[in-house]
């Protein structure tokens, strides 16, 4: 089992996302309950290309403060919204013998949703807590919306098995490594 928190990037992670205060809550408590339980968290950045605030080098391509990586933590980088499209992520978690995945990040219609679809047709086992992806209103529907259609209907029992966010702790506590 493995943490993959996804573009929780400075440029995006900020109050306009829907309930902001509880998704940046929970993924702290989830990486804290990880590293605690020596459950690898790895980090995943989205690069728009030279010109955008997500763009390497620029300071909202990197990782949010409050989510930072420690050492020898792994980060992943990509160009498009799937997590394993040519990152090495799938290869890398295959090397391991991993099977179960947990996602969290932004943007829940976006790179959350092709990461959940992309890793299980991997075969890895996707895990989504609660209140732990989260995306921002747009001109079709609003950021609730949003995050309900993907979490209550197109995932859960579907791509993934979308779970209580105090599960997803208990989950992690009761691993032994």
């Amino acid at each position: 089992m493995v943490l993959l928190v996804v573009d929780t990037q400075k440029a995006i992670t900020d109050s306009g996302v829907y309930k902001f205060e509880q998704f940046e809550a929970n993924i702290a408590k989830l990486i804290e309950t990880a590293r605690k339980s020596r459950i690898e968290v790895i980090f995943v950045r989205h690069d728009d290309g030279a010109g955008n605030p997500l763009a390497k080098g620029n300071d909202g391509f990197e990782i949010y403060e409050k989510f930072q990586p420690v050492q020898n933590e792994r980060v992943f980088d990509k160009t498009v919204n799937s997590a394993f499209k040519d990152t090495g992520l799938a290869e890398y978690l295959k090397g391991k013998d991993e099977s179960t995945i947990i996602i969290v990040g932004l943007q829940t219609e976006y790179c959350i949703d092709a990461t959940i679809k992309a890793g299980f047709e991997h075969g890895f086992k996707i895990i989504v807590p609660a209140d732990c992806n989260s995306t921002f209103d747009n001109k079709f529907m609003s950021a609730e919306l949003t995050y309900n259609y993907y979490n209550n209907f197109i995932w859960d029992k579907r791509y993934a098995d979308c779970i209580s966010f105090e599960k997803m702790v208990k989950m992690l506590q009761a691993v032994v490594k």
